[in-house]
């Protein structure tokens, strides 16, 4: 059941009313505001796979990158010859009207939702036999080959990348498109969340926790764990294929290697920030996807040639005092605030027997 709290009414309420009118508020940052409801979908996707399942995959950015050509060709070739769009410098020789810049964008995030889930199911097949690190190198080794592979093909403009379509000069200007591309990526956050914390009252959730914890035992019971395993990545490609769809909108230019599979950065993202705030928790990845993002941009705006240091002192002190992410830190030190009740004289009983 979706049922909220009274406690976790209040708090998606405030959230909810805070990202309506921050573009407004904040006016010189919607771009990054939208990429940080961009990097709370990434966090909370993985951790279905890395948090509950406890399969920690580096190849969402596959997913990720898909949904980003994806989007851009189906909205190009829709109305244009796409090897021209790349071949000539798209924008400065097509020009989409309105009316085809939404239908095709439309069209475009729908393949971009769609065909990465489908990816995943069949590579899901034959690489989730894999377990621990052995499947971490596999997927790291995918997103590599990934942007390699868009790489060599012309039709999408091969290594030097391709551009997207630029939102209609005749619809307003520089503010107008900012504020329609966050309320999109504030959509699709909304959607996102509201499934996966449908998805985590499930039975589903209890079976992917299950093979986290002992999936030899798991298989034992009787449960089809690659059956879940595979459903689990699929859910997690289609919001990651959706994400990647609206960045590759907003960033106007699709480079294969250091844009659509940005594993080095983006696919180290999706699990630094996951566990950053807490992996298999619901709001363990938006709490740390929002620490993240504020941390990466005020050292991208005040220390520029100093912010990979600081991001390397970042992931050093979150592995030695914060191994269970903040959201463990919290509850630690303050379980009352998560509905735990604590005895006092049961546990100083239990501290003076030990």
């Amino acid at each position: 059941m979706l049922a909220f709290t009274k406690r976790e009414l209040y708090i998606c309420g405030a959230l909810l009313l805070f990202l309506l009118v921050a573009p407004f508020v904040f006016v010189n940052f919607k771009l990054q505001l939208a990429f940080m409801l961009i990097l709370i979908i990434l966090a909370m996707t993985w951790n279905i796979q890395g948090g509950e399942m406890g399969y920690n995959s580096f190849g969402n950015i596959m997913f990720f990158g898909v949904g980003m050509y994806l989007c851009a060709s189906m909205q190009i070739g829709l109305y244009f010859p796409l090897a021209e769009w790349t071949e000539s410098g798209g924008e400065k020789t097509f020009v989409h009207e309105p009316d085809q810049y939404f239908k095709g964008l439309a069209l475009g995030l729908a393949f971009a939702a769609l065909i990465p889930p489908i990816i995943a199911g069949l590579i899901g097949y034959g690489i989730l036999g894999l377990r621990g690190h052995y499947f971490a190198i596999c997927t790291l080794g995918i997103g590599i080959a990934s942007g390699e592979l868009a790489g060599g093909i012309e039709l999408i403009g091969a290594g030097q990348g391709m551009t997207a379509p630029p939102f209609p000069k005749g619809l307003g200007d520089l503010e107008t498109r900012g504020e329609f591309l966050y309320f999109l990526c504030l959509i699709l956050l909304v959607a996102t969340f509201t499934f996966i914390r449908w998805l985590y009252t499930t039975r589903f959730r209890l079976v992917l926790n299950a093979i986290r914890d002992n999936e030899d035992k798991a298989e034992a019971m009787g449960i089809e764990t690659m059956r879940y395993k595979i459903t689990g990545w699929m859910i997690s490609a289609f919001f990651c294929g959706l994400a990647g769809g609206l960045v590759g909108t907003m960033v106007g230019y699709i480079e294969p290697v250091e844009v659509a599979f940005d594993g080095r950065e983006m696919g180290v993202f999706m699990v630094l920030m996951t566990i950053l705030g807490g992996k298999g928790t619901l709001w363990g990845p938006i709490i740390g996807a929002s620490a993240f993002h504020i941390f990466k941009e005020s050292f991208w705006t005040l220390f520029l040639g100093w912010q990979y240091v600081a991001l390397g002192v970042l992931i050093i002190v979150i592995v030695i005092y914060f191994p269970e992410g903040l959201m463990g830190y919290l509850r630690e030190k303050k379980p009352e605030w998560f509905g735990e009740v604590i005895d006092e004289k049961d546990r100083k009983a239990q501290i003076s027997l030990d």
